[in-house]
């Protein structure tokens, strides 16, 4: 009788000194927009810093705002040693690449920068034959890696910037992963990727897609259940242009023809096993529309997808795709 009472009190002990993972939860500017990163921790342990250094040195082997990376060195040939992580963001942009026949190309970006977007309202300015000089060096089919060095013509500009974001929110998953974490979210200007479940709630990550608001207001008329996937929504009602006709161009650049897409839709959200993949693909479905990815995803079946849309009356519609969560 007796040691069945010290049993009871040692188990009574055991679990009366087992404490409740602890919701952490961090914020603050990165990449050109906020983090928010949420993640229980039965130590309770602070992983700000470890993000904000992960942060850093992702910017300084992506970023085309840093003069210093490596991509900006890159792009004015004083360098072709990259570190993993652009090895890491090279390798996913080249098979979205292919499988996309080209809709996606990171060497894209020196034409969406002719066409400075938001600069100049209503109103094209950039004349066709910069648009055609500059569409000589896009197509990253030129462009290639051989143990950490980049191969490219000289004239060539690379730029991550719709796929970059993606893969750091992995980046910070992925650590938090190797600390033991299960449960979490990081959101990164709108595009997440989650683990396990919100134990507060006991339930999913729930999370909202954006209304297309043209007014720069936020509200969500859809919020589903994410876990243990990633996602990405690619917008065109916040930049974009419209000419004399009133058609709306997006400022997803047509790889093929170095021209804004005229587009009725207004964005699509992509789930994915992780983050960079769907960061990618939701900027190629924007350009492939709705047609081609409906027949894209017959063949791929790991990847999610959602339109927000107007019909020929200017009518919001939606379409969800490949079993996309309602």
């Amino acid at each position: 009788m007796k040691k069945t009472i010290v049993l009871l009190l040692i188990i009574s002990v055991f679990f009366s000194c087992q404490q409740e993972p602890k919701n952490i939860k961090l914020s603050g500017p990165v990449f050109g927009t906020n983090f928010n990163i949420q993640y229980f921790s039965e130590e309770g342990v602070n992983y700000k810093k470890q993000f904000d250094s992960l942060f850093t040195v992702v910017n300084k082997s992506l970023s085309t705002y840093i003069p210093d990376s490596d991509v900006s060195k890159l792009n004015r040939n004083e360098t072709t040693k990259v570190d993993h992580h652009f090895e890491a963001v090279f390798r996913a942009s080249k098979e979205i690449y292919r499988f996309t026949e080209g809709a996606f190309d990171p060497t894209i970006g020196n034409v969406v920068n002719a066409w400075n977007f938001g600069a100049d309202k209503d109103k094209f300015l950039t004349d066709s034959t910069t648009i055609d000089s500059l569409m000589k060096f896009v197509g990253f089919n030129r462009v290639g890696l051989k143990k950490s060095n980049i191969i490219k013509p000289k004239e060539t500009y690379l730029e991550f910037n719709a796929i970059a974001k993606g893969y750091g929110i992995d980046v910070i998953a992925d650590f938090l992963e190797a600390k033991g974490v299960e449960n979490y979210l990081v959101d990164i200007g709108g595009d997440l990727r989650t683990s396990g479940a919100n134990i507060e709630s006991g339930k999913g990550w729930a999370v909202g897609i954006d209304d297309p608001n043209f007014n720069g207001e936020q509200t969500f008329s859809k919020v589903i259940i994410l876990k243990d996937e990633g996602m990405a929504t690619s917008g065109t009602y916040r930049k974009f242009k419209v000419d004399k006709n009133g058609n709306r161009y997006a400022h997803i650049i047509n790889t093929k023809t170095g021209y804004p897409t005229k587009t009725n839709i207004l964005s699509v959200s992509v789930i994915a096993p992780d983050c960079m993949t769907a960061d990618g693909y939701a900027t190629a479905f924007q350009a492939m529309g709705i047609e081609k990815v409906t027949w894209f995803l017959n063949s791929h079946p790991e990847l999610k997808a959602y339109f927000i849309y107007e019909d020929e009356n200017k009518n919001l519609q939606t379409l969800s795709l490949n079993n996309f969560p309602e």
